[in-house]
């Protein structure tokens, strides 16, 4: 190689560096503002369906719908990042959860609840760009820094999760303000929200990492084309199609099975805590410290992914998995109990997900990963939704107790899988 080369080379690596910088700052400044919106919708579409409907046992089906509409929308936005790039399909689908806030508002005036309904999970469209944000950090990173930069963005959900909820009683004086249903006026800000993250995403996710890393593949030489390894799994491009295809799946599954022990444990914390005794208050408190857990610390999950490889990550997080639904099964009235063991549901999630994503994204060849990815989120998401609605009728059944008992079953098969994908990838 010549020297004009190399400084050729240099320059472009320190560019690449650049724009990578550049896009992981602005995906998080939009899912900082997008999760503002989603925050606060999620904490009053529970209390607007019961006004809307007058039945409080209905107000479950926000967070369904929210899932159903973030489960529909993954593999579509996915394959518009394919054909036209990360910006249009994380813009377009801020666009489309301020349609879905639209509807909500307008659901709220005509009291109607199919509309109100279809509005929140339009609205649900607003997670799987969350999601997806996740995965766009990932299109110009280096192997060693994917899961790092990965997490990053994940930790900015952070701040609309904890701040959304606050935002209930300025969007009732809001409501009042401009003549709409009190509960309805919180999502003013979601459609606030939504359009500022688009916005950021439009005019500042130049240029677009997914574009600019098949701009740079295709200078590559065939044979160094996406080689899945460094920091994630030992492996070779030269591995079949099929090879490659069943290590894929196996990390999609490793992600939806921490997402459904997730969600099905959080789901039902608060019906064992009321029927312990537990006020709304101690509800409150420990879904709030339920999240910290969540997102607070990912950073950490993904930089122990980068430097100790996704799999050994993502079976010490179902480990975590397993020692909450342990606490969960044991813990009973013991509110300490409970809430530490939903602090390390959050954590174990958070590890899953941050390494398991990377993870995705390291086994899958660069051409094919926007649809792998949305395939994931979708799974994910439905998984989530699924085992979340079976968990009311484990818990009508026994308590705690059963569905922890469910949960640890899946946290045991997401170990086998872990150790499975582990032994292929040595091969």
């Amino acid at each position: 190689m010549t020297r004009s080369q190399t400084a050729s080379t240099e320059l472009g690596a320190e560019s690449t560096v650049g724009a990578q910088r550049r896009s992981v700052a602005v995906l998080a400044l939009a899912t900082v503002l997008g999760g503002l919106g989603v925050g606060a919708s999620l904490s009053a579409g529970a209390l607007l369906i019961a006004d809307v409907t007058g039945n409080p046992a209905l107000s479950g089906f926000g967070s369904t719908m929210n899932a159903v509409g973030a489960a529909a929308a993954g593999i579509p936005l996915a394959r518009l990042a394919a054909r036209k790039g990360r910006r249009i399909a994380l813009a377009s689908g801020n666009l489309l959860a301020v349609g879905g806030a639209v509807l909500v508002i307008v659901a709220a005036l005509v009291e109607a609840p199919v509309l109100l309904f279809a509005g929140l999970a339009v609205l649900g469209v607003a997670a799987a760009v969350q999601l997806q944000a996740r995965f766009a950090a990932t299109d110009l990173a280096t192997p060693t820094r994917r899961a790092r930069d990965l997490s990053l963005v994940v930790w900015s959900i952070t701040v609309g999760a904890v701040i959304g909820p606050n935002l209930i009683g300025p969007g009732e004086a809001l409501g009042s303000v401009l003549g709409l249903h009190a509960l309805s006026g919180i999502f003013v800000f979601t459609i606030v929200a939504q359009l500022c993250a688009g916005l950021v995403v439009w005019f500042g996710l130049r240029p677009d990492p997914l574009l600019e890393a098949r701009r740079i593949a295709a200078r590559r030489a065939p044979s160094s084309f996406s080689a899945p390894q460094a920091g994630a799994v030992s492996g070779s491009a030269s591995a079949s199609p099929g090879f490659r295809r069943s290590s894929q799946f196996l990390a999609v599954a490793l992600v939806a099975l921490g997402h459904a022990v997730m969600v099905g444990i959080m789901a039902m914390t608060p019906l064992h805590l009321t029927h312990h005794g537990g006020s709304i208050e101690l509800v409150g408190i420990t879904i709030s410290i339920h999240i910290a857990g969540m997102y607070a610390l990912s950073p950490l999950a993904g930089i122990a992914a980068g430097r100790f490889g996704a799999i050994p990550v993502v079976i010490a997080g179902f480990v975590v998995l397993g020692a909450s639904a342990l606490g969960t099964a044991l813990g009973g009235a013991s509110v300490p109990v409970v809430q530490t063991s939903l602090v390390l549901l959050g954590l174990g999630w958070c590890m899953v997900t941050v390494a398991g994503a990377a993870l995705v994204t390291a086994l899958t060849p660069e051409a094919d990963r926007p649809a792998r990815q949305g395939q994931a989120d979708t799974t994910m998401n439905a998984a989530g939704a699924l085992f979340g609605a079976a968990s009311g009728v484990l818990f009508a059944a026994g308590g705690f107790p059963v569905l922890s008992t469910v949960a640890g079953a899946l946290v045991i098969v997401g170990i086998a899988v872990s150790v499975r994908l582990g032994a292929i990838a040595r091969r």
